[in-house]
């Protein structure tokens, strides 16, 4: 893989206190400009690591590096870290608790002591961003759940960060929102933003991840995204089933319909133009 490490875990270990280790020697790496996704049984530890990598957690052996350089805890090493790496959670009303919208997105870059001009370029970017400029001045508790996972985000984008971290960011949602939330990410990624999803979703991640992270007993497994959700054997180490569109290319392939070193369908409309007789 050619891209740059951009975030990365070395030897880490985490363990809660009075419990068991969570993760125990673990390396991970997130490379500048792809989407990855993380993937594992309920468990697994994906929350921890996604803590770990934006601080809000600090590892017990091992160290976290932005582009090579060793994060430290002390306030100015924080800071440095939560302005390239942002984690949103899965329940925005555990982020959200200003008044209206604009308030709270506008909570992170105040707290950077920026400029008022500053602040209201970032929240106005933010907003656009997220496509919730309409509801700026909305009371946080009248949004739908929907738009309160769009405001969550834009608090966070409003930070710039070099990496966005989402936990479950589908979950919830309608097709609709679902749909509107992934264009959102294609244009945080168009515009430099490294992006990484934790889902339980394994179509969701085959089609949009160009990566992906497997969450396993035996470690981390990580690579591109066709490749790895492909490996029946990670797959079911790690609690997960089969993506329909790589049971798809194998059938297609059975049929003579895929060449054998052509990719598979990520979506059902690719899917669709492999078919005879249907519309894509």
């Amino acid at each position: 893989m050619s891209d740059p490490v951009l975030l990365a875990l070395r030897g880490a270990s985490f363990a809660y206190e009075d419990g068991p280790t969570v993760l125990s020697g673990l390396d991970f790496e997130a490379h500048a400009g792809r989407a990855l996704a993380l993937l594992g049984r309920n468990g697994s530890g994906k929350t921890t690591l996604m803590r770990l990598l934006s601080g809000g957690l600090r590892p017990r052996e091992g160290q976290l590096t932005v582009e090579g350089q060793p994060v430290t805890y002390d306030r100015k090493g924080l800071t440095r870290l939560r302005t390239t790496v942002q984690l949103v959670v899965q329940d925005p009303d555990d982020q959200l608790f200003a008044a209206s919208v604009s308030q709270d997105v506008s909570f992170g870059p105040l707290n950077l002591g920026l400029p008022d001009a500053e602040v209201r370029a970032r929240v106005e970017e933010a907003l656009t961003a997220l496509d919730i400029t309409a509801l700026a001045d909305r009371p946080t508790h009248l949004l739908s759940y929907g738009q309160r996972k769009r405001a969550a985000i834009a608090g966070a984008v409003a930070m710039r960060p070099r990496v966005l971290i989402l936990d479950e960011p589908t979950a919830g949602l309608d097709p609709d929102g679902q749909e509107r939330l992934l264009a959102t990410l294609g244009t945080l990624r168009e515009s430099g933003t490294t992006v990484m999803m934790a889902t339980h979703d394994v179509d969701l991640a085959l089609r949009w991840a160009d990566d992906a992270a497997l969450l396993t007993p035996s470690g981390v497994r990580a690579g591109p995204a066709p490749a790895m959700l492909a490996r029946a054997d990670l797959l079911r180490e790690a609690g997960l089933r089969l993506p329909w569109g790589v049971a798809s290319a194998r059938l297609l392939r059975a049929q003579g319909l895929l060449d054998s070193t052509a990719p598979g369908p990520r979506t059902a409309e690719q899917l669709a133009d492999f078919v005879p007789g249907t519309v894509g």
